[in-house]
């Protein structure tokens, strides 16, 4: 087994912060326990030379690494009183005062997909007839192409879906022969799945009315979280929202949003 000296444990953590926010600064029994066979299958004698191969920019190498060291764990309908909020609150305001007809959504840290497809199937499920009158966007991001590749195969296990309505599971998948299911056309088509790194600058043409980023923020240090919220900020219209996960806060004192709910912020 590669052991992880405190040397190259530094340097690890000061790299993976720098280039993703992700802090690592407490988690070397972790580094080393998810990457020493990995390494050692390379053919690889320390950390360092995994390390310097990773900044030689390969991508492949670093989609794997971050899928390693992060937890993409998720499924359909998971803390359901957003998906309430934003039906009874959110599109309930935006039917009767959007004259333009447009949704705009981000879907940040999206991983395989349940998320933006459950808000698709939410704001499909809400307008039913008239959803054709609206241009609705989801704009969904995640820094691995491994998961988001997952994502636009949109195909799922009964598990995955379990916490869906049933109304939900009818009209809006197909059963495979292997006895999965694959999200339809009619949902896909929201949504729009692309690679993006949080730590880089947000560049939003339009802004949005509601941004999700659910369990993400729990792998940044304090600093890094502000640093995301007031992009994040930047980039919400006045009167849309930023949805977290309920293990996350935001430092009221640090951020411009106002506190609505649990896991709940409004841009006045």
């Amino acid at each position: 087994m590669v052991k992880l000296t405190d040397s190259e444990f530094l340097e690890f953590v000061q790299y993976m912060h720098k280039n993703y926010g992700i802090d690592l600064s407490k988690k070397k029994i972790l580094i080393e326990g998810r990457l020493s066979n990995m390494i050692e299958r390379k053919g690889m004698s320390s950390f360092s030379q995994y390390l310097d191969s990773i900044k030689r920019n390969n991508k492949e190498e670093i989609t794997m690494l971050i899928n390693k060291l992060t937890t993409n764990y998720t499924y359909f309908y998971r803390e359901e009183n957003h998906f309430k909020f934003l039906k009874e609150t959110v599109l309930v305001n935006e039917e009767k005062n959007n004259k333009l007809k447009t949704l705009n959504i981000w879907s940040a840290g999206c991983s395989s997909g349940e998320e933006p497809y459950t808000l698709a199937m939410v704001i499909d499920d809400y307008f039913k007839y008239s959803a054709g009158q609206w241009r609705i966007q989801i704009h969904a991001t995640d820094i691995s192409e491994n998961v988001l590749s997952k994502a636009r195969e949109g195909i799922y296990s009964e598990e995955s879906i379990k916490n869906l309505p049933e109304s939900y599971k009818k009209r809006y998948f197909a059963k495979t022969k292997e006895g999965k299911y694959q999200v339809l056309p009619e949902i896909k088509k929201y949504v729009d799945f692309k690679v993006f790194n949080l730590m880089d600058p947000i560049v939003a043409k339009n802004k949005y009315d509601v941004i999700f980023c659910r369990n993400v923020m729990i792998y940044f240090n304090a600093d890094t979280k502000i640093n995301i919220v007031n992009k994040f900020y930047e980039a919400t219209k006045t009167g849309g929202y930023l949805m977290i996960g309920h293990a996350e806060t935001i430092q009221r004192n640090k951020s411009e949003y106002l506190y609505v709910s649990p896991a709940i912020y409004k841009k006045e």
